[in-house]
């Protein structure tokens, strides 16, 4: 059986949800989708809503994972949890809300808070 990039993005994304879960998180939905992107992870920690962004890379024969993650990526990962926010009915202007990463290389994991 081919294993596709999409079942390594979502092997990646089960890891870091996991990850996040044992440290405290709570999972609220995953692969949220609107006309503005997708967010991979929407997570809450306490009172703050947590939008993550998965990266991952098996080697870095080609850079770092969190290389990936450019100013225009996490612009539109910033419209798209917005959007995620209204659709909830929150005001993203009065709801405390981050946008944190997930670095995958290889086995090692890197968590960046409020990127």
């Amino acid at each position: 059986m081919r294993v596709t990039a999409k079942d390594i993005g979502n092997k990646a994304e089960a890891r870091a949800r996991s990850y996040l879960e044992e440290q405290g998180l709570l999972f609220c939905c995953a692969n949220y989708s609107a006309k503005t992107g997708e967010l991979d992870l929407v997570m809450q920690d306490a009172e703050t809503w947590v939008c993550v962004e998965v990266k991952f890379r098996e080697d870095d024969g080609f850079g770092r994972a969190v290389d990936f993650v450019t100013p225009a990526k996490l612009a539109k990962v910033r419209r798209t949890f917005e959007h995620f926010l209204m659709a909830q009915g929150l005001n993203p202007l009065h709801t405390r809300m981050r946008i944190d990463v997930i670095a995958l290389d290889g086995n090692q994991l890197s968590w960046l808070k409020n990127v």
